[in-house]
């Protein structure tokens, strides 16, 4: 049988159709998977079932001549040298679609929390400073009718669109693949910034949008605006947003994900009142999760069936089909 390895816990009724067909070695432990772990246990696997905190590039996939196959429980691949697999003869799976409406919801419980300014209200309460009702106290912004601005109108950016639009918002949006979108304007990214009430990021990391928005465009926002950030990281400036921030150059900003991630508890974001970040929980539903892990194991099953990936990632070695035995019957169903 095939070996594969597993870089983090899948539950048993998940990981199953795939153990009917694989030898697995599977990390259990608490916390993500060590490298020196992956050095070690790589080496002999045809198969690998990876996690976004898995950095993988030329060193592991040396000391892995025989690793046919990775898929990601992620649809970000911002880790992977996807190069590097191409050049390793590795096809690369990944989970899109699935977690779509997931990170939608969270972009939304973002924006709605920092605009209304939820958890300072809940500070004030927890500190017992809520005093009589007063019709000037604690006043924050409007959702409805405000202009949001999306950057990155793929999966994730259309399913925000679509709940823009029940709050009765204007949208604006870039786009590097053309596209028309109903009740939405394509604009550059710089007018997108200087019209927005609220900024919501959600295009993929890449070498063309790393650092994309950084003091110049933070400068362009209004000063009442909202940055959101639900895609990765170094797509904002970090110390960039620090100065934007403090200086009061925009109104505040909610984060999904950070650069560097996870922030140390000094970090002066975590300082800043205007600030809301949460641990990259976007997709973090149990349905959610269930459905990554499930099109995790179905990139690897189909593979090592000989058959094409439900998601195979463009840019990865080819599937090559039916140049060594399958492993075995196709799996029972369930």
């Amino acid at each position: 049988m095939p070996r594969v390895l597993v870089s983090d816990f899948i539950p048993g009724d998940i990981l199953d159709p795939l153990a009917r067909m694989a030898e697995i070695e599977m990390w259990d432990q608490v916390g993500r998977a060590p490298r020196a772990w992956l050095l070690e246990h790589l080496p002999g696997c045809e198969g690998w079932l990876s996690m976004l905190s898995d950095r993988i590039d030329a060193e592991l996939l040396d000391v892995a001549p025989g690793l046919r196959v990775i898929s990601q429980m992620s649809v970000g691949v911002d880790n992977i040298d996807v190069a590097a697999c191409r050049e390793h003869g590795v096809s690369v799976g990944h989970t899109p679609d699935v977690l779509t409406e997931a990170t939608a919801d969270t972009a939304f419980a973002l924006l709605a929390a920092a605009v209304r300014r939820i958890p300072e209200g809940a500070e004030i309460v927890k500190r017992g400073e809520w005093g009589p009702w007063d019709p000037w106290y604690f006043l924050s912004g409007d959702l409805h009718g405000a202009t949001i601005g999306i950057v990155g109108m793929g999966r994730i950016g259309q399913a925000i669109a679509r709940r823009a639009r029940g709050f009765d918002m204007e949208i604006v949006y870039t786009t590097r693949s053309p596209k028309e979108i109903d009740d939405a304007t394509e604009v550059g990214l710089e007018r997108l910034l200087e019209m927005s009430d609220i900024v919501v990021i959600a295009v993929a990391l890449d070498d063309g949008t790393q650092g994309m928005i950084g003091r110049d465009q933070l400068s362009r926002m209004k000063e009442t605006a909202f940055l959101v950030n639900v895609a990765r990281g170094p797509i904002v400036d970090t110390d960039a947003l620090v100065f934007a921030l403090t200086e009061g150059s925009i109104g505040g900003a909610a984060l999904d994900v950070t650069d560097p991630e996870p922030l140390p508890p000094d970090h002066p974001l975590l300082e800043l009142p205007n600030c809301l970040v949460v641990p990259h929980i976007g997709s973090a539903t149990l349905p959610a999760r269930r459905e990554m892990a499930t099109l995790a194991v179905a990139n690897l099953t189909a593979y090592l069936r000989q058959q094409p990936m439900p998601a195979w990632l463009p840019g990865s070695a080819e599937q090559p089909l039916g140049d060594y035995p399958a492993p075995g019957p196709p799996p029972l169903a369930g």
